[in-house]
């Protein structure tokens, strides 16, 4: 009986949204390890795959929080006049 394995999400599309709308030295690292996950798959590195998605998708958080306060002080500075 063979069983089912799945793949680990990559969240390359979201790496590639935050670097280009967020932050991008946090994007281009979780660009890095989103690749990392898909060759993990591929070779079928469960345990590899799971932890580099677990880590990009931290990667990712970070840097759409990074970029939600940039935005928000920019808006502010904006508002402010400085």
């Amino acid at each position: 009986m063979e069983t089912s394995r799945s793949n680990a999400p990559s969240y390359l599309a979201w790496s590639i949204f935050n670097t280009f709308c967020c932050c991008l030295p946090l994007g281009i690292a979780a660009i890095i390890f989103s690749t990392r996950v898909n060759s993990a798959n591929i070779a079928g590195d469960q345990a590899r795959a799971e932890s580099d998605s677990r880590t990009t998708k931290y990667l990712n958080i970070a840097a759409l929080v990074c970029g939600i306060i940039f935005l928000t002080i920019f808006i502010l500075f904006t508002i402010m006049g400085i």
